[in-house]
């Protein structure tokens, strides 16, 4: 006997059926087609809508007749504007769905650099192959090359086979070059820019960017005005209703506090400043945003993260290779310049700052600001600053020239290729401990790592020969090469006397998470198309940084040229001497 349905129970329609079979096909794309199968189920909604309305055999209306005449001959079709939709069963607690871009498109300026084909092309593709940029996700290339797009697509498939963290799949790479297109042009020439414009208009109707573009100006810096301004000429940052335009800029914003100031200035009458993205790739790393988590999701570090307890801080950021091809870059900017100003501040303001009201850019903002307003200089900058260059010598097994031996270096040039400097953060938290920062090329290895190193205990039961091998405690954080975070501890050594020594005890992300870390540009790309500045710096931050480090370059400019320092070793000796005159010496990473 056949079950019957209660009364009152609605039957299920054909066009139930329909409905019904188009939401499994959504689950089943995932979120990299999300978007797509939302539209086949509206389009085979809305035609069993029709259908329960209309009899059957009806006559079509003139303008069903019109519509379907233009899209057979693929005229007059205008853009579909995606449907504001969310997933109603998805909890915005659950961690386990990643943030996913919605439509929107990549404009780079200066594609054939290298950090465009070693970082951001690569970059972009591993966000694609993970699942987390839209199925009509597009990228534009502009540079001063006479290519056609497909072109720039084998440009940008030979970068990602060489340089992607993600396995090459080809039906990704596929989805990827369909929406790439490439702009030929100076950055003074109106013909390239319309050209582009025509490009994004094309790519809005064709790939479905709603509008939604980012500006990443992969340019030297003296190219940031100008590119800013023909994308204001040609009407390139006049979003539609309901779409965004943002601009991502690379380091050094400036050389100095007067050009940060006037370069914000030229570039905020175009954006607003929550539009403008400064990137620093430091803060794309995991181990990075880890200093929040370190300090602020555990109990045990906050309460001895203070003068009571800590001795003194050492940021270090150290490269074993020279300068390479960037000599037109690098003379006249220097180590202090180029990574001080930026990224070793930025290290040393989440280290020092208060715990924000929220996760969030403004919360963010005002604590790290607090920090960068209360840094002090010494009184004597010739006794607590180095400046260094890099000399020839020996390193990993073969002859290396020196600095000022390099091809296009001025062999009179004063840049500096270490810097070491020390400074004071005059609150109640960290009144007294000083912050020693420090960067350098042809150095030991490639490291950067945060060192918070504790006072000595207060008194010690143990006789000096006991003791005459343990250090001061520390909590390291390693940036990188090998991401993760030691401390140190005095232990016991096993045998009949009582001997105490330094031991370490290890986190590795490679070892505690079954994924790997994302590269830096991989997060912070899906944050300018997210419209998250968490991790970006404002220009507030960029300005303050040039306050504190100007009166150093300025005393250097007026000063001694740089120490040398043997390549493959760890500085020069002046660096030493200046923490020793504090009775204190640098970290061996």
């Amino acid at each position: 006997m056949s079950e019957e349905l209660p009364a009152g129970a609605p039957q299920e329609t054909k066009a139930t059926k329909e409905a019904k079979e188009t939401r499994t096909a959504q689950e089943a794309a995932g979120p990299l087609h999300a978007e797509e199968a939302e539209e086949a189920r509206a389009a085979g909604t809305a035609k069993a809508s029709r259908r329960a309305k209309a009899p059957r055999g009806a006559k079509k209306s003139a303008t069903d007749r019109a519509a379907k005449g233009a899209k057979g001959k693929g005229e007059g079709v205008e853009p579909v504007a995606p449907l504001d939709w969310s997933n109603p069963l998805r909890d915005p607690q659950d961690r386990r769905l990643p943030r996913i871009a919605g439509p929107s498109g990549l404009v780079i300026f200066g594609v054939t650099g290298d950090l465009s084909r070693r970082k951001l092309m690569p970059a972009v593709y591993d966000l694609a192959n993970r699942g987390l940029l839209p199925p009509g996700f597009s990228l534009v290339g502009f540079a001063r090359r006479d290519w056609e797009d497909q072109d720039f697509a084998q440009v940008v498939h030979d970068a990602v086979k060489e340089h992607a963290r993600t396995p090459f799949r080809e039906e990704v790479w596929q989805q990827l070059s369909e929406g790439m297109r490439f702009i030929p042009g100076d950055f003074d020439d109106d013909n390239a820019f319309e050209q582009l414009r025509k490009a994004v208009e094309e790519l809005d109707a064709s790939r479905g960017t709603s509008g939604n573009y980012a500006f990443y100006l992969s340019v030297p810096p003296k190219f940031f005005p100008k590119v800013v301004q023909q994308l204001k000429k040609h009407g390139l940052t006049d979003a539609p209703d309901g779409s965004w335009r943002r601009a991502v800029i690379e380091k050094p914003f400036g050389h100095d506090l007067d050009s940060a100031r006037d370069l914000n200035a030229l570039v905020h009458e175009v954006f607003d400043p929550e539009q403008v993205f400064r990137i620093d790739h430091y803060l794309g790393k995991e181990t990075v945003q880890n200093i929040l988590a370190l300090r602020f999701a555990n109990q045990m570090y906050e309460p001895i993260w203070n003068r009571s307890y800590v001795d003194h801080v050492q940021i270090t950021m150290a490269e074993d290779i020279g300068i390479g091809g960037r000599a037109g870059y690098y003379d006249g900017i220097g180590a202090a310049r180029d990574v001080i100003q930026n990224h070793l501040l930025q290290l040393m303001a989440l280290t020092a700052m208060e715990e924000p009201a929220a996760f969030d850019a403004r919360s963010l903002l005002t604590e790290k600001l607090k920090v960068l307003r209360a840094v002090r200089l010494p009184d004597d900058l010739g006794e607590h600053t180095v400046r260094g260059q890099y000399a020839g010598g020996w390193q990993g097994g073969a002859q290396v020239p020196g600095y000022l031996e390099e091809e296009g270096i001025d062999p009179a040039s004063t840049t500096d290729t270490y810097a070491a400097i020390k400074l004071g953060i005059d609150n109640r938290r960290w009144a007294g401990v000083p912050f020693y920062l420090r960067t350098g090329k042809r150095l030991g290895r490639r490291v950067t790592e945060i060192a918070v190193v504790f006072q000595r205990a207060p008194h010690s039961p143990f006789d000096s020969t006991a003791t005459e091998e343990l250090g001061e405690n520390a909590i390291v954080i390693r940036v990188q090469p090998d991401e993760g975070m030691t401390v140190r501890f005095g232990s016991k050594v096993p045998g009949t006397s009582m001997e105490i020594r330094d031991v370490s005890m290890d986190f590795a992300y490679g070892e505690s998470f079954t994924e790997s870390s994302p590269e830096a540009y991989e997060r912070l790309i899906l944050d300018v198309l997210l419209g998250d500045a968490n991790l970006f710096p404002r220009h507030q931050e960029v300005e303050e940084s040039w306050r504190i480090l100007d009166p150093i370059e300025e005393y250097w400019a007026s000063h001694d040229k740089p120490a040398q320092y043997a390549s493959g070793g760890w500085g020069p000796r002046e660096a030493d001497e200046m923490l020793a005159r504090d009775g204190r010496s640098w970290r061996r990473p």
